[in-house]
């Protein structure tokens, strides 16, 4: 998959590196903007089961 994404960018080997970081950062700002808010209430991380006795 990388290596198709890879072929299909456009311009030498630098600009596909750049091409490639702001693909990257633009897939961690979604993922942190709207995928993990609107999954973090699925999730049980805070079903805690410890009592304070």
């Amino acid at each position: 998959m990388y290596g198709w994404i890879w072929r299909h960018l456009p311009g030498n080997a630098w600009v596909r590196a750049m091409i490639s970081l702001v693909l990257v950062l633009a897939v961690v700002y979604v993922l942190f903007q709207y995928v993990f808010p609107w999954a973090e209430p699925l999730l049980p991380f805070n079903d805690v089961t410890v009592d304070n006795q």
